[in-house]
């Protein structure tokens, strides 16, 4: 007899998933022992679970278990505390005791291989699309972009927050359930063959590359590696696939020709592409509006964030909608549907500041549009940029900090605060590109600089806030929301 247990399913809730109740289709624990060539070593019947998880403090009565190994734990050391908690099976590279019985235990040889090899069975049940999102920047803007659009003709399933990796992007596919008519995935890396193992399981057959950074260049060398790298997410393609490419990346344009399937280019200012911005008017924090021809039609396209780089990707989520045969009114709906996530370009008030906060991650290319928003920005007082280290630059590091100092002053920004051992390259930069000495304050630690800003900071300031997420800036951006 075969039994169904209905369950909340990953370490998302369901308001954090577009106010779904996001349930997988049940797969039976013979499903999983094919899908993985393992060994059913304990557990009698053929049950059906509705939920896989990989972090046991998640876990639920009926929950199946993949304890993972990490560099600084082994998720076998609580599989005794997910059975505890509720769990009926788990898979395993270790024997277990006699204890767990009555508990569905499955032999593998690798659990993070089971994970994979778990998800992508799972995937294959449904016959439904696939656009798969990577670059060096903009990837989480694009696909959030990306799925408002396609909504506004397909039930989509989307990459929640930052699972884009090789354990999220599994997560992710495992919220799959028969609703779904589309689905939008991110896929991040920080070398050679993780793409190629996320395309593996998903299997795209439209992927949009939003530009070639330097993020990751400490481990990959140089950006034709990162660009190398990037280009795994083709490795399920075929003559009927699309590839949605920035044009204004010379590395992305230089591939046009060059590919045994469709391409689309999109661009701000390369003449070459196919899709391509005629007319741009910023309106501060009100967003802002492009015009561009599409079928000898002109359209002027509201994006309601700021900065050029949102353009960008809200270019992207036309080139993707017109693929999937999306009128260009659809399409300009779900645009207007975006809101950045927290952390990222997230304007708040506090007590008559202003404060940008972009404390997620950095990179030369964020740095720099983070700072033509902070120039856009309505303020009375002063403009304050508080920049920590960009982290994984290795031998770049020194040159690309030293960038964004000359950036801070090509944006006319009235002073600039540092943070880190980089982020006195940043104040040398800004230094020797003609800002005043007085004007730029360097420190070690955010508790510093918070510090600092108690009183230094002035009723009409706007200040961005920005780092690499290693460097945990936003305890600065909390200290101004709750102290002032």
């Amino acid at each position: 007899m075969l039994t169904y247990l209905v369950l909340c399913v990953l370490p998302i809730h369901p308001e954090e998933a577009n106010g779904e109740w996001m349930i997988m289709e049940p797969i039976k624990i013979s499903e999983i022992v094919k899908a993985t060539d393992g060994k059913l070593v304990s557990g009698e019947g053929d049950i059906a679970v509705n939920d896989i998880v990989t972090d046991s403090r998640h876990i639920q009565e009926g929950m199946f278990f993949i304890p993972l190994k990490g560099e600084k734990f082994d998720g076998h050391e609580f599989i005794a505390k997910a059975f505890e908690s509720g769990a009926v099976g788990c898979v395993t590279e270790n024997l277990l005791d006699g204890e767990f019985k009555d508990k569905f235990i499955i032999k593998v040889k690798s659990t993070f291989k089971a994970l994979h090899d778990i998800a992508r069975y799972y995937r294959e049940k449904f016959p439904i699309p696939f656009v798969a999102i990577t670059g060096s920047v903009g990837k989480t803007t694009t696909k959030d972009m990306v799925a408002h659009v396609l909504g506004q003709r397909f039930e989509v399933l989307k990459t929640q927050g930052n699972f884009n990796n090789e354990i999220g992007l599994p997560l992710t596919v495992f919220r799959l359930n028969n609703q779904h008519t589309i689905g939008v995935t991110e896929m991040g890396m920080s070398g050679f063959g993780e793409i190629s193992r996320l395309v593996s399981i998903v299997k795209p057959k439209m992927a949009v590359i939003t530009n070639i950074g330097l993020s990751h260049i400490e481990k990959l060398g140089s950006q034709d590696n990162i660009l190398k790298a990037k280009m795994e997410i083709f490795e399920a393609f075929d003559s009927n696939s699309v590839a949605i490419l920035n044009g204004d990346d010379k590395r992305l344009f230089a591939l046009k020709g060059t590919l045994p399937f469709k391409t689309v280019f999109y661009g701000i200012y390369n003449e070459a592409c196919d899709i391509k911005v005629q007319k741009i008017s910023y309106l501060g924090e009100k967003g802002s509006d492009f015009e561009l021809v599409i079928d000898q039609t002109l359209y002027t396209v509201h994006v309601p964030a700021m900065g050029e780089h949102n353009i960008y990707n809200a270019l992207a989520s036309i080139a993707v909608g017109l693929e999937y045969d999306i009128s260009m009114e659809n399409i300009m709906k779900g645009i207007l549907l975006f809101k950045p996530e927290k952390m990222r370009l997230d304007i708040f008030q506090s007590k008559g500041i202003k404060v940008l906060n972009d404390c997620y991650n950095a990179s030369p290319t964020s740095m720099e549009a983070a700072l033509k928003v902070l120039r856009q920005m309505d303020h009375k007082n002063r403009k304050i940029a508080i920049l920590g280290d960009m982290l994984e630059m290795g031998e770049w590091a020194f040159e690309a900090h030293k960038k964004i100092g000359e950036n801070v002053v090509e944006n006319n920004i009235d002073y600039l605060i540092t943070v880190g051992y980089n982020g006195k390259s940043i104040a040398l930069g800004a230094l020797e590109a003609g800002m005043m000495k007085e004007n730029i304050f360097s420190f070690d630690t955010n508790e510093e600089v918070i510090k600092f800003i108690d009183s230094f900071l002035q009723d009409g300031d706007a200040i961005l806030i920005k780092a690499s997420r290693g460097m945990k800036m936003e305890s600065i951006s909390e200290h101004i929301r709750e102290v002032r």
